[in-house]
């Protein structure tokens, strides 16, 4: 069920009704009920895997909590919980990956062994990286004693299922999103009115810029050999905005969505073409992946044993201040490493990850060569200059890893970087290239204003003006013509696609 489908508004409409018609204890238990209809309504098969990350993780938390409660030692209290834990992430990454990274595994070995293993046909559930990631981030939480296991198996299934962060996230934690979830909620008009500004903002920049910069994006990657140089940087900017208004107005659906019953789901995207620089731009982007990798991988891989031993010999070898420096480094790019492979299986993904994980390394490595560079040559690096120039450095190296991001294949992204190089010619501005890629003039016009707006809108948000609240306080007459404005304005410059049009982190 998509969440740009009439029947997903339907659906909507319907769960938020009864939501607060019925008896407020109830509310939690009608959560579930209908996040279990939408997961089910992609098919009856796939709820089998929801259903066993949800029994795993639940058995898991409550086995430890029995052991902690047990009169035994607290070395041997850990070791048998580490030995839960251990299974419970076995369990259900180990489902991921096979699921998710079988064919890719099968494809590698054939091609260095020559071998003529035949692919798997294997059911991808959607959302299964987000609701895995969630699970096993509670069950670590857990483990570490950050937070109290779950006793009811029900409350428990809501916290994992819940629908409108399902199939694209956030990444919730469960200290924060739990209580919302299970505590009575009476219907508020004004942050009713907040929830359907967000959504019908999602909606504009999904199916009125996003989805027309797919038009673009589509014709030129998945046919490469065609086109080079400034048909390739169009392309490429153009996948900047699909990804950009398809990301953050999914996000502003589902937000918005659970906004309807009362639930304040963290942030997501905050954004991130303000960023500048790659560090900055991953705690703009995706928010909840990226402090879930630093939680639950930089943080533990930093201070495992084999990473200060590491530590040790670099500071032999390189000196005190690199040599602590360098472990850093390492435990980036080892992250980045698995942002890649979560974001699927390819190889261009894994270089997708190395890449955003190799600049920041070598930016923080290089940190006090910048200082140096500064003061010579006398560069405020706090002025308002120099901070343009950080944010348009760090969109043009974004820019780059979308290459391997969109690309058909890895060696495709490298062919189409070489082709944007060797065949740049400003007459493609002026030949027509660019009206043939899907789009007209008048599609060309609507990105801009759309983007413009966007651009404004951000700009103000990034200055800590609240754009919803500022709007609920104006007069009746002026809500009113931008609420008709989005309305109508959506389906008259909505671009109709081809293809299904769904959002794009729904397929990780």
């Amino acid at each position: 069920m998509s969440l740009i489908s009439m029947e997903f508004l339907m659906f909507v409409t319907v769960a938020v009704i009864g939501y607060y018609l019925i008896p407020r204890k109830y509310q939690w238990l009608w959560l579930l009920v209908f996040s279990y209809i939408y997961y089910a309504s992609s098919g009856i098969r796939i709820l089998s895997f929801l259903v066993f990350t949800t029994f795993t993780t639940y058995g898991a938390a409550m086995l430890m909590e029995r052991i902690s409660g047990e009169n035994i030692e607290k070395k041997e209290a850990k070791r048998k919980k580490k030995k839960i834990l251990v299974l419970c992430l076995f369990l259900n990454f180990g489902m991921l990956a096979v699921l998710k990274y079988t064919n890719f595994v099968i494809e590698n070995v054939n091609a260095l062994f020559h071998t003529g293993i035949s692919f798997q046909k294997l059911l991808l559930p959607l959302g299964i990286s987000f609701y895995t990631f969630q699970s096993m981030g509670y069950i670590l939480d857990v483990y570490w004693g950050k937070c109290k296991a779950e006793k009811s198996l029900l409350r428990f299934a809501l916290f994992v299922s819940f629908f409108p962060q399902l199939l694209q996230g956030p990444i919730g934690r469960y200290n924060r999103l739990a209580e919302q979830l299970y505590k009575e909620h009476s219907f508020d008009l004004q942050k009713t009115q907040y929830a359907l500004q967000l959504i019908l903002w999602g909606f504009f920049k999904k199916l009125v810029l996003a989805d027309r910069a797919a038009a673009v994006v589509n014709q030129v990657f998945q046919n490469y050999t065609q086109y080079s140089g400034i048909t390739n940087i169009v392309a490429v900017l153009m996948y900047s905005i699909q990804l950009y208004m398809d990301f953050s107005g999914g996000m502003d659906v589902v937000i918005g969505v659970a906004e309807l019953f009362g639930i304040e789901l963290d942030q997501n995207f905050k954004r991130p073409y303000f960023a500048i620089s790659i560090t900055d731009f991953w705690h703009r982007w995706h928010i909840t992946l990226g402090t879930w990798m630093k939680d639950y991988v930089f943080y533990p891989v930093s201070l495992s044993g084999w990473m200060g031993r590491f530590g040790k010999w670099t500071k032999k070898i390189f000196g005190k201040k690199t040599g602590r420096v360098l472990p850093i480094c390492v435990a980036n790019i080892i992250v980045f490493l698995v942002v890649g492979i979560w974001h699927g299986a390819a190889w261009k993904y894994i270089v997708y990850g190395l890449y955003n994980g190799m600049i920041i390394a070598v930016s923080t490595l290089l940190a006090p060569v910048y200082k140096m560079g500064f003061e010579k040559m006398h560069i405020d690096p706090k002025s308002k200059a120099w901070h343009v120039i950080r944010i348009i450095r760090t969109f043009i190296l974004v820019n780059i890893s979308w290459y391997f991001d969109m690309a058909v294949s890895l060696s495709a992204a490298f062919a189409m970087m070489k082709s944007t190089v060797t065949g740049f010619s400003m007459a493609t501005l002026t030949d027509g290239t660019l009206l043939a890629l899907g789009l007209d003039g008048l599609d060309y016009m609507i990105l801009a204003a759309g983007c413009l707006v966007v651009f404004i809108i951000s700009f103000f948000q990034e200055r800590g003006i609240k754009i919803r609240e500022g709007l609920g306080r104006k007069p009746l007459v002026i809500r009113w013509a931008v609420y008709g404005m989005l309305v109508f304005g959506i389906p008259m410059f909505g671009y109709v696609m081809t293809t299904t049009g769904g959002f794009i982190y729904a397929q990780f």
